[in-house]
């Protein structure tokens, strides 16, 4: 439980964080915001880290602290958003046939095909 508060308090003082952050760690702060940015697009089960409030506190940061480079932060940010994306697919193509060829009572066969006919 106090794990879930922690995490609740990050997202919602997520500037106040990223300040320490930025102080505490330096350089290291873009492979932090890689990492997050490529877990929260690409694991499935991780879509509650706080991504798009993340994006612009760290855009935010950038403009007015002039301490992390905008540029270098748009480039990494992109390439960590389409690795997560990249991974997520390869999960589910890889993983999801031997989830879904199982029975289950949550997961209609019928609606499952008709899905994966219409993309």
């Amino acid at each position: 439980m106090y794990i879930i508060l922690q995490l609740f308090d990050f997202i919602l003082h997520i500037d106040e964080r990223l300040a320490v952050f930025l102080a505490d760690y330096g350089i290291w702060i873009y492979g932090i915001l890689f990492l997050i940015i490529c877990v929260e697009t690409g694991l499935v089960v991780m879509p509650f880290l706080p991504g798009d409030s993340l994006l612009f506190a760290v855009g935010a940061l950038a403009a007015f602290t002039g301490e992390l480079n905008p540029a270098l932060l748009i480039a990494l940010l992109f390439v960590a958003a389409v690795l997560g994306d990249t991974l997520n697919y390869h999960i589910g193509k890889y993983i999801g046939p031997k989830v879904f060829g199982k029975n289950y009572r949550l997961i209609n066969k019928d609606y499952l095909f008709k899905t994966q006919a219409f993309f």
